[in-house]
């Protein structure tokens, strides 16, 4: 066995020695460039990275202040393998990022406290830790199934006073927004819309003519509707100070933050309010440590936070939908008596949307306290202590309402030549109404017991047991808890053999007695290898090498609300003796949802195993992850149930989905004389699959779910466009009014009709692979960084781009140039269409575009001023900065001006470019 060891180091030295030799001939030292610890903060524990056995990665504040967002999810964006973030839409205060961990929503924790702070200032933030496998969120039991994560805000320190401020100005722009045809393409291409659909045109050549040389714009209107009532930029900024410091006994850290996110709309002077969509937020950290007595510490953690945003009295979602409902002659801005142009098509004048209907601001607010005391035991046993932990958490939002309607009048001229103008709707008063939309609050408590020894210099044992209770209120629901005890053993054996065991024993009264608590255990065993001295003593660039493996069950509560109890809602009315519907009628009861007295929570079965590696002095360093997960008992509605039944099924734990895949990050870093660069590449595949759900026995294979990727679209496949009657005829049968330019679909049980059982799975049914490169060079004090982030076999659904929406009075865009003609049968789009067209809009292949993109999420520009001039300016360091977000997007949709990961036509994605000084006293 010795021998095989021996060989096996042989082999690899040789293998790698000219590389080996090129970096230990170098001179320059290995340095920590990219930010990072030796200890990972995991829940309720500090534990050193070489001890543990879990799938676990995290992400440092010199990270997260380089990504402009309001929201923690965007800083995570292509930095961590196994995080997918996304964002969909750029609004002002509504522009958060959704992530899925290993394909799950996991939880997020702050402090360690089950408590999310999407819009938070990274300054406050010491790290954020993504725990991925069963052993590393095991211990949150029914709550840990998605993989959970978790930030560490700041403390202070004990070596004196510490002051940062950073201020940044910038503009933020649309990476991408639609772009529509002039009335003059619009009015042609609508003509021809009425042609194909055997239809006389509405547009003559005269009315062409005065679309395209614009001598009428009364009649004749073509107004760019964004360019009207939006700006190209909008205003950005942000400022942070910190106080940090302390002794022996008392630690502090405070941080005051503001930010201002402008919106995009045009205002007018006239107004005395806000009517742009914009966003300002406050925020007040502060966290204390004090050492009461040598046996006794306590922390006070305060968080608060004051979210302001502001839209127009129409709200920003109606005019966005409006630029696509609103076709560039459909009215002019303003008639000749300076009334607002509208007609009985079109109601909503959208210059008036934006600046005459009033506004809606929001105001919501935060307040969060964390109170523990920490009691240290040694003299009862050395490394046994005992800590209290209390939060409370109180969420409140509130909406006004100062909103005003207003009339269009349809301008004509009578046989004189006078103006005549028709007036549709009211001008009315501004209304003011103030609705709390949201109330949440939280009270959580926990007590820990740990104990660490070490035995005879050569093994470490840790363990921790945690008993918590989180009772929260939402809205007008019941309150609720989740409550349990945990634990977690930890040992490890000359840092080289590894062994963690965790549980968690955990319910809540959302469900049945009988269904209420659960057990959740994991186990975990990791192998440092390059502490065995056959590899120590022979391989000296090889500075660590570990193996881990890990196993367990988890939980995801999924609770409803209260499943398990049959309830009785109040159902349609009726006439009785004197009661005659509508005016009067009398009130009836039936019966509610079924319910299910054997519900219960979601369960995972999770395998992850892992290598890591630090090479080359601490040059090189990588990690290979791969997990396996099965997710069972999902709660589902079955859907082979009658509907005759009178009400909805009972919801049933029924289903399995399984999620596996392969995560591989890697940070290559040098330092020479001053001169420093780094890369940091992270991917991962991940595939997923419906193992089993609750559908109806479908009389051909190919229209199951079963087996299929989890969420696939189903739908009609396509099978180009038809180009003449001949092909129509030798066709399936599609419909009655099917006619050249119109989509073909392939005729998947060959019984000579194209319907509902001709549907299969469409779209890409490959892995995806989402990824992110992290990289930097500078010299001294300047340097450059950049995230790059991307997706791969990721498809979106054009089906909100088609031409003449709004029942045939919506726009046209660009793309739709590209249309099917005689002429054009090789076309991007089919023929055209006004109003509905059955074949044309149903779900199918046809829409389908790739979503694949690569993003330059953060670019970075910096200079340091040198140390030996800052002692004459008295401050410790003077940085500035140039900064830019969502730079550059490079996608196949780019030509279509759409933004991959904002495809509804929603308020763009937004570019940030900002300029910054950051002050370090």
């Amino acid at each position: 066995m010795r021998q095989k060891r021996l060989s096996l180091v042989i082999l690899s030295s040789l293998i790698l020695s000219p590389f080996v030799k090129a970096q230990t001939d170098s001179t320059p030292q290995p340095v920590t460039i990219v930010p990072g610890s030796n200890n990972y903060n995991l829940l309720y524990q500090v534990q050193p990275k070489k001890n543990s056995t879990s799938a676990v990665s995290e992400v440092f504040t010199p990270d997260l202040i380089k990504t402009n967002t309001p929201t923690f999810g965007g800083w995570l964006a292509g930095r961590v393998a196994g995080l997918h973030a996304f964002q969909t839409s750029g609004e002002p205060g509504n522009d958060d990022y959704s992530f899925l961990l290993r394909g799950q929503a996991p939880m997020v924790l702050i402090d360690g406290t089950p408590q999310s702070f999407p819009s938070i200032n990274p300054e406050q933030i010491e790290s954020i830790t993504i725990l991925k496998d069963a052993v590393a969120t095991a211990m949150l039991g029914m709550r840990g199934g998605n993989g959970a994560i978790l930030i560490t805000t700041k403390k202070g320190s004990r070596n004196g006073q510490h002051i940062e401020a950073s201020v940044q100005h910038g503009v933020q722009m649309p990476t991408q927004l639609p772009k529509f045809v002039n009335a003059y393409k619009y009015a042609t291409l609508y003509n021809e819309a009425l042609a194909n659909d055997g239809l006389a045109p509405l547009y003559s050549q005269s009315d062409l003519a005065a679309y395209q040389n614009g001598s009428d714009p009364k009649e004749h209107p073509d107004v760019n509707w964004q360019k009207q009532v939006l700006k190209n930029t909008a205003p950005f900024s942000r400022y942070d100070v910190s106080i940090s410091g302390g002794n022996l006994n008392t630690r502090y850290f405070v941080n005051l933050d503001y930010l201002h996110q402008g919106g995009l709309f045009k205002k007018e002077g006239f107004n005395t309010y806000n009517t742009n969509a914009d966003y300002k937020r406050y925020i007040l950290r502060s966290n204390v440590q004090v050492n009461l007595n040598k046996f006794i510490s306590s922390s006070l953690n305060l968080f608060g936070r004051i979210q302001n945003t502001n839209q127009p009295g129409a709200n920003t979602a109606s005019i966005f939908t409006n630029f696509f409902n609103t076709p560039n002659n459909a009215y002019p801005v303003l008639n000749s008596d300076g009334s607002l142009g509208g007609n009985a098509d079109y109601l909503t004048n959208i210059y008036a949307q934006s600046v005459l209907t009033g506004y809606r601001p929001s105001y919501e607010r935060d307040f969060k306290v964390d109170l523990n005391v920490r009691g240290n035991l040694d003299v009862i046993a050395k490394g046994l202590w005992v800590k209290v932990l209390g939060a409370v958490n109180a969420y409140q939002r509130e909406s006004t309402n100062r909103s005003k309607t207003f009339a269009v009048f349809k301008e004509t001229t009578d046989n004189a030549g006078h103006p005549m103008y028709t007036k549709y709707g009211i001008a009315g008063d501004m209304v003011n109404t103030i609705t709390i939309n949201s109330q949440n609050r939280l009270f959580y408590t926990e007590f820990s017991m740990g104990y660490s020894k070490e035995f005879n210099g050569a093994s470490h044992l840790d363990a921790i047991v945690v008993a918590s209770n989180d009772n929260r209120m939402v809205n007008s629901e019941l309150p609720f808890n989740y409550s349990g005890i945990s634990a977690k053993v930890s040992y490890s054996h000359n840092d080289k053999y590894l062994f963690e065991a965790t549980a968690g024993y955990n319910g809540t009264e959302r469900f049945p007695k009988s269904k209420r608590y659960g057990l959740f255990p994991a186990v975990g065993l990791g192998w440092n290898i390059a502490r065995e001295n056959f590899v120590k003593n022979n391989v000296e660039w090889l500075n660590d090498l570990k193996l881990r493996v890990s196993g367990g069950r988890t939980g995801n509560a999924n609770v409803g609300y209260y499943d398990y109890y049959q309830y009785y809602v109040t159902g349609d009315g009726y006439g009785f003796g004197n009661t005659i519907p509508p005016a009067a009628q009398t009130v009836t009861l039936q019966q509610g949802s079924l319910a299910n007295p054997h519900i219960t929570w979601e369960k995972a079965d999770k395998i992850s195993a892992g290598l890591e590696a630090t090479l080359f002095n601490r040059a090189l360093t990588f990690s290979v992850d791969y997990f396996n997960d099965k997710y069972f008992d999902l709660v589902q509605t079955p859907a082979s149930g009658s509907s005759m039944l009178g009400t909805a099924y009972a919801q049933q734990n029924i289903g399995t989905n399984r999620y596996k895949g392969l995560e591989l990050q890697a940070t290559w870093q040098r330092e020479k004389d001053g001169f420093h660069y780094f890369i940091a590449p992270n991917v991962t595949v991940l595939k997923n699959k419906v193992e089993y759900m609750a559908e109806p026995a479908w009389p051909y294979s190919y229209m199951a779910q079963t087996g299929k990727p989890v969420g696939q679209a189903y739908g009609y496949v396509a099978d180009g466009l038809f180009n003449s009657k001949d092909e129509i005829t030798a066709h399936a049968f599609q419909g009655n009014n099917i006619v050249p330019g119109d989509i073909r679909y392939k005729d998947l049980n060959n019984d000579g009709i194209i319907d509902g059982f001709d549907q299969q799975p469409i779209g890409n049914q490959q892995p995806f692979v989402f990824y992110g490169a992290n990289a930097g060079i500078g010299y001294k004090g300047l340097n450059l960084t950049m995230l790059w982030q991307g997706a791969h076999n990721r498809d979106v659904q054009l089906t909100g781009y088609r031409a003449f929406q709004n029942n045939g009075k919506g726009q046209a865009m660009e793309m739709h140039e590209n249309r099917w003609t005689p002429g054009n049968n090789n076309a991007g789009y089919p023929r055209l269409w006004v109003g509905n067209n059955p074949n044309n809009m149903v779900t199918s292949s046809y829409w389908i575009r790739s979503g694949n993109f690569l993003r330059l999420k953060n670019i970075e520009l910096g200079y340091a001023i040198p140390q030996k001039l800052l002692p004459r300016l008295k401050v410790d360091q003077v940085r500035f900065f140039i900064n830019a977000t969502n730079l550059v997007t490079i996608s196949k949709l780019n030509d279509s001006n759409i933004d991959p990961e904002n495809t509804t036509g929603v308020y763009p994605i937004m570019k940030t470019c900002t300029a910054g000084v950051t002050i370090k006293l």
